[in-house]
Parts: C-alpha cells; sequence; structure tokens
C-alpha cells in the first residue's frame, strides 16, 4: 500500500451516530493514517425520508471529540466534493442508464400497491417475494413489455424505477480481508432498485458512483452490508470499473455476548451507546453519550480498537499515534466482539491516571463550575491529585470529593454508632486542641500530632480515624486522611469536627 489509499466513513444522517460506527470510522482512519492515505467523510443522505436535523453536525463533532477528523468532507473540503449524497443526485442516472443500455439493468414500471399486492399474496401462501431472475418475467418492467411500449411510458412522464439485472445463475465471489472467500449465488439474490421513482439513487447505486468518483481504494464497512456486496462488485463490472478492496467487520455484541449491541440496549445495560449524548424528539429517543459520561475519548478508542482486533503482543494502552503505527488489517477477527463494560471503565482508568495535573484542571474545572463553584488552580490541582488515583470517571471527582467545596449532608450512621464512644467525647475534644494548635497546618504535622494523640490517649487508629474522616466527609472512603486536612484547611476542619462530634452524641443518645 502507499499514499494513494483512500478510504471512506459513509453514515447516513438519521440520528445519533451508535459506537459500532465510530469503530468503523476508527478503523477506516488508522489504515488511511498508517499508508499516510485519505480518510473521507461522506454523508449518505439519499434516504431523505429518515433524515434528521442535526444529525450530519452530530456525526462531525463525535467524530472530532474521538480525535478523527477526516481529511475530506463536507466540512472539510476536498477535490472530489461535494460529499454530500443528495447534492450529487445529477451524477447518478447515467451510470442507472448506462447499465439499462448495456443489458444490465432495466426499467421496473410495478407501482408500490401492485407490488405490495403480491407480497402479500404470497405470505397468505407462507411464501416470500423475491423481484429477481425467478419472478421478474412475471413482472411489469422492460424485460416484458415491447420496446414501443416501453418508450410510451418513458415518455408519458409515468414513475417508474431502475432495477439491477442480476445474472440468472453465476458465482460472484468476493476476496474479503476480515471473511476470506466469500461466494454468493446470484440466483438467491433480489435484483435491487438502483433508481427510486423519485430520481433518487439507493445506497447501492450511489454507493458504488461515489467510491468509483473519490477514487476509494479500500471499503472497511460492517458485516451488516456483506450480503450486499455481490450487488456491488456486479455493478462495478458491469460499469467497466475495477471494484475497490473490501473487509467487513464483526458485530459488536452485547456484553452478555448473545446479539448484536443495539442503541436501547444502553438503556437496558446502564451504559452509553451513543460517543456524544443525543436529544431526540421524545425521551425513548434521547441517549446519553460517552462523553457527558464523563469518559475520556483516547481511553474509549483505545477499547474500541481492540474490539475486533488486536496487535498480536501484550501491551493494551496505545496512544493515537501506536494505533495507527500498530494497526494491521489482517489482524482483525471474524467472531463477533463482546462489549465488556468493565473492560472499558479499566483503561478509562488507565488514561485518567495518567492524564497530567495541569489537563485534568482543565477536565474537572467545568463539572465544578456547573455546580457553581470556581476554586483556583492551584486548589483544583491539589484536589485532583487526591482523587487522580481513584476515580473511574471524570464525575467521581464531584460525587467523591464534594465535601470539599459543599457542607456534609450525609454521613455513614452505621459507623458511627459502631465508633462512637460517649464516654470518649472528652479526649476528641482534646483532639480538637491539638488539631487547633497545629502549625503550619500540613498533612505531615497533622499526621505526627494526631498519631502523638492516639498514643498518648491509648486508643487505636481504628477508634479515632474514622470518626475524624466522617465528621469532615461524611464516609470512611476516600484519600489519605491527613491530605484531606490539609486541603480542607484548618478552618473547615475545626469547624466540622465540633459539628460532627455533636451529631454523633444524638446519634447514639
Amino acid at each position: 500500500m502507499d499514499n494513494t489509499i483512500r478510504l471512506r466513513f459513509a453514515p447516513s444522517p438519521t440520528g445519533a451516530l451508535h459506537i459500532g460506527g465510530i469503530r468503523t470510522a476508527l478503523y477506516n482512519y488508522l489504515l488511511a493514517k498508517k499508508y499516510g492515505g485519505t480518510f473521507i467523510l461522506r454523508i449518505e443522505d439519499t434516504d431523505q425520508t429518515r433524515y434528521v436535523p442535526g444529525a450530519e453536525e452530530y456525526i462531525m463533532e463525535a467524530l472530532e471529540w474521538c480525535g478523527l477528523t477526516p481529511t475530506e468532507g463536507t466540512k472539510y473540503g476536498g477535490e472530489h466534493g461535494p460529499y454530500r449524497q443528495s447534492e450529487r443526485k445529477h451524477l447518478y442516472k447515467q451510470y442507472a442508464d448506462q447499465m439499462v443500455a448495456s443489458g444490465n439493468a432495466y426499467y421496473a414500471f410495478d407501482t408500490q400497491e401492485e407490488l405490495s399486492e403480491i407480497r402479500k399474496a404470497l405470505e397468505a401462501q407462507k411464501e416470500t417475494f423475491i423481484y429477481n431472475a425467478q419472478t421478474r418475467d412475471q413482472m411489469r418492467n422492460s424485460l416484458t413489455v415491447s420496446e414501443d411500449e416501453v418508450q410510451k411510458i418513458l415518455d408519458s412522464g409515468a414513475a417508474y424505477t431502475i432495477r439491477l439485472k442480476m445474472p440468472d445463475d453465476e458465482d460472484v465471489i468476493i476476496d474479503d480481508i476480515v471473511r476470506g472467500r466469500v461466494v454468493f449465488k446470484t440466483k438467491e439474490l433480489d435484483d435491487k432498485v438502483l433508481l427510486k421513482a423519485d430520481g433518487m439513487p439507493t445506497y447501492h447505486l450511489a454507493n458504488i458512483v461515489d467510491d468509483h468518483l473519490m477514487e476509494i481504494t479500500h471499503v472497511i464497512r460492517g458485516e451488516e452490508w456483506l450480503p450486499s456486496t455481490a450487488h456491488h462488485v456486479l455493478m462495478y463490472r458491469f460499469l467497466g470499473w475495477d471494484a475497490p478492496t473490501y473487509a467487513h467487520l464483526p458485530l459488536i455484541l452485547k456484553p452478555s455476548g448473545n446479539g448484536k449491541l443495539s442503541k436501547r440496549d444502553g438503556r437496558k445495560f446502564g451504559f452509553p451507546v451513543f460517543p456524544l449524548s443525543w436529544k431526540g424528539a421524545t425521551e425513548e429517543d434521547s441517549f446519553e453519550g460517552f462523553r457527558e459520561a464523563g469518559y475520556d475519548s483516547k481511553a474509549l478508542i483505545n477499547f474500541l480498537a481492540f474490539l475486533g482486533w488486536n496487535p498480536g503482543t501484550e501491551q493494551e494502552i496505545f496512544s493515537m499515534d501506536e494505533l495507527i503505527e500498530a494497526f494491521d488489517i489482517n489482524r482483525i477477527t471474524k467472531s463477533g466482539a463482546r462489549f465488556d463494560l468493565d473492560k472499558l471503565k479499566w483503561f478509562n482508568q488507565q488514561y485518567l491516571h495518567q492524564t497530567p495535573l495541569e489537563e485534568l484542571v482543565e477536565k474537572v474545572k467545568p463539572i465544578l463550575v456547573e455546580k457553581g463553584y470556581s476554586p483556583n488552580d492551584a486548589f483544583l490541582e491539589k484536589f485532583c491529585s487526591l482523587y487522580k488515583e481513584r476515580v473511574s470517571f471524570l464525575p467521581d471527582f464531584w460525587t467523591q470529593g464534594y465535601y470539599f467545596f459543599e457542607e456534609v449532608t450525609v454521613f455513614d450512621e452505621k459507623t458511627i454508632r459502631k465508633k462512637w464512644k460517649l464516654e470518649n467525647r472528652t479526649k476528641f475534644e482534646t483532639l480538637l486542641e491539638v488539631v487547633q494548635n497545629v502549625v503550619p497546618f500540613s498533612a505531615a504535622l497533622l499526621e505526627e500530632k494526631i498519631k502523638a494523640f492516639i498514643a498518648d490517649e491509648e486508643l487505636s487508629f481504628g477508634a479515632v480515624l474514622p470518626i475524624i474522616r466522617i465528621a469532615v466527609s461524611g464516609t470512611t472512603k476516600g484519600p489519605s486522611v491527613f491530605d484531606m486536612l490539609e486541603l480542607l484547611g484548618k478552618e473547615k476542619v475545626v469547624e466540622r469536627l465540633s459539628r460532627g462530634y455533636d451529631l454523633f452524641d444524638q446519634l447514639k443518645a
């Protein structure tokens, strides 16, 4: 391969972009970048009935958030535009007509009502209707009516479609990078509609015309498109063009491993399946995204790269540059890849742990601003350093460390009832004085003085430290208790210890 390699990601703007689409885009991106080629975004909006406003913008924002910025596309320019199929409508009919002229396609005059009646009649007999080599001679098309009649119908302006004329009995052989050699029998395939009655091309025609005109060399797409590939390869042949190299990706499976991961599964299993949140017309059609759930885009990309591919080494954490270097399309697997949420969480933890503090501060700051707090960067850097190794997601900084910004309202009452001894109240008042007299109010000196207090009063760490923790934070969980106290500051610590003692007495009364 060389730098003439050209790949495209071609989604339809019909709603939010499923995470499977991001993986498809990723593999296209990695292969293009590995060989210094071109990664193209093409919007396939030929089906105007399914077009959803805002979906195209969502797709571009999602790709950019994931670090998959296209080289060419609707927003990015390029010499092979326009990159939106609805703006290329004038290009397609000539190729459909060319296949009609060569005898590889034909005009079909059957109305939707007529086709619907035939389907219903056959369904009543528990049979399925397929418009193909076995049935086309019984239908109303340019193969069954005279040339004069065909011309009259065309001249009248009546609606018609153009269908691909599949060979009667031929083996179509495809050498797929992932699937290996795949053989299709044309007698089992339908005569796909190429040009619809409204003059718009179907996916099948627009797809191969655009891929040819945009000089696409490799097509990496989901396995659901594999059955259509025989039609596409034949159209390339009928038009005298070279077909691209195909690679059909395995499915992304539910966490259980049973069945394809769908957009509804996120709500069912409690995790996102879209890169960004999507606001649909109804709550049922609205979904939280990985970004809004606090996932790092680099962690998500690292995880997705391993859903159907592996580098053949023990390495798991990859930067984008490392993924590009390591990516080998021949190492994509055939079998479906299970969406392992625990593994994704692990990736997210690793990326958060490795994020430089100054960068982490910028990520956490908007979460706090949304809550109404604007601490200075020096404070935030210390705060982030305390929780960096303890969190899995960005919102965890708030849920685990909110008490640095707000008063504690919920306390671990079970532990209080177990640990707080009314007869020790006097000793804890002494501890309060010890804390008040610590100068400077540093973690190291606090640890020294509090440990000395514990020894002097003949108490155990288990009798004292949990009480301090719950009084200042409401919970026994968290970073080093001495680091917590230092960052909270003497005034706040003394205030919370004093208030805590009174509360604990009430709980034990």
